[in-house]
């Protein structure tokens, strides 16, 4: 089933289900004075629950077929029937489609018409009818208020994964960068070496008969240019670790948070430098994570937890979502488990054991060195 016709189903059922608790609720009204419900009356309440087929489509002139049908069943003197009966799924529909006003004028009417109605046309005292319209408009409002949540939270989401890819082209374009700044360094470093050592190798070819001894000085020469090149390669490479940048994780947890997603970040054990590559497989298995957290798991929090002890560093995150949200889309898990393994280490996902969330854990080997 496409998501389009799931979708269709979904109004469908609902539009039906409306039908059938508006018609219960005409077939239970009781109220002095009024026409006994008929299949006009019924009627009526099936066409509100029919236009809630095109909810998604056309929300508020849904909700303007469904005020003005209640208005002909009130208009027709049939027994009177809560209003958020009929009108809480096109309210709903309208705030969550952006018209947050209109939902909150159209809730507010009702509930100022329903308390004039008890006060004026029933007789009711001022206050019981008050108590019984704030009940009602209480209800209306739960339904705006919680359509408009549900929109801001989309809108929450679509820009911090719209953040986050824009963050991973960044790094991506950094690492082109990176990779064209170390060939560039290993090209200065070797290309004069190599030509010498070209040179040398040809003219002791040339002499090893002739002229031995400058042949072999000839492949002194290979020798000492290849020792030397060694140390510059180690030199070069040693600064390029030295230069390389890891990203700070403040900047992912801080695009989470803008997401609704709540993070708390521990440290256990005492902080120590670790090697870039390292670090960079630590920040990337975090991002990851949290990345497939904000996308697939529909969490609330995640925590994550960065431990130093003996010659590893191990990094924990886990999400109160849904458990297996995010292991079944995309090659998030497998890319990071490639990156651990990359780094001589570990990578353990799945759901928690003890029920409900996502768990990764990464154990990555570092070097221990010796300190006075």
């Amino acid at each position: 089933m496409t998501p389009a016709i799931r979708r269709i189903a979904i109004d469908v059922v609902l539009g039906i289900v409306v039908a059938a608790v508006v018609a219960v609720a005409i077939r239970v009204a009781n109220e002095p004075g009024a026409r006994p419900p008929d299949a006009r009356a019924y009627a009526i309440g099936a066409a509100i629950g029919l236009l809630l087929v095109f909810r998604r489509r056309w929300p508020l002139l849904v909700l303007v077929g469904s005020v003005t049908a209640l208005m002909i069943y009130y208009a027709l003197e049939y027994p009177g029937i809560p209003p958020a009966l009929p009108l809480a799924a096109a309210l709903f529909s309208v705030a969550a489609a952006g018209r947050f006003t209109w939902a909150l004028v159209v809730a507010g009417f009702f509930v100022v018409l329903e308390l004039i109605m008890r006060y004026s046309l029933l007789g009711e005292g001022f206050f019981p009818a008050l108590s019984a319209t704030l009940e009602e408009g209480s209800l209306l409002a739960a339904v705006v208020l919680l359509a408009e949540t549900i929109r801001t939270r989309r809108i929450r989401l679509a820009e911090a994964q719209q953040r986050l890819a824009v963050m991973r082209q960044e790094r991506q374009h950094e690492v082109a960068q990176e990779r064209l700044r170390i060939a560039r360094e290993v090209h200065d470093v070797l290309g004069h070496t190599i030509a010498a050592i070209s040179v040398q190798a040809s003219l002791a070819d040339d002499i090893f008969d002739s002229k031995p001894a400058e042949a072999r000085a000839a492949l002194r020469s290979i020798r000492g240019a290849a020792r030397d090149a060694m140390h510059e390669v180690r030199a070069a490479i040693g600064m390029l670790r030295d230069a390389g940048e890891v990203p700070d994780l403040a900047r992912v947890y801080a695009v989470a948070e803008q997401a609704g997603v709540k993070v708390r970040s521990g440290v256990v054990g005492t902080p120590r430098p670790i090697p870039p590559e390292v670090a960079l497989s630590v920040y990337r298995i975090v991002q990851e994570s949290i990345t497939n957290t904000v996308k697939h798991a529909e969490a609330t929090t995640v925590d994550v937890t960065i431990t130093y002890a003996g010659g590893a560093v191990t990094v924990e995150i886990v999400d109160d979502g849904v458990g297996a949200g995010a292991s079944q889309r995309g090659h998030g898990v497998a890319g990071m488990r490639e990156r651990a393994t990359a780094a001589g280490g570990s990578l353990e996902a799945g759901p928690r054991p003890e029920g409900g969330g996502f768990r990764v854990a990464a154990r990555l080997p570092v070097e221990v060195e010796e300190t006075a």
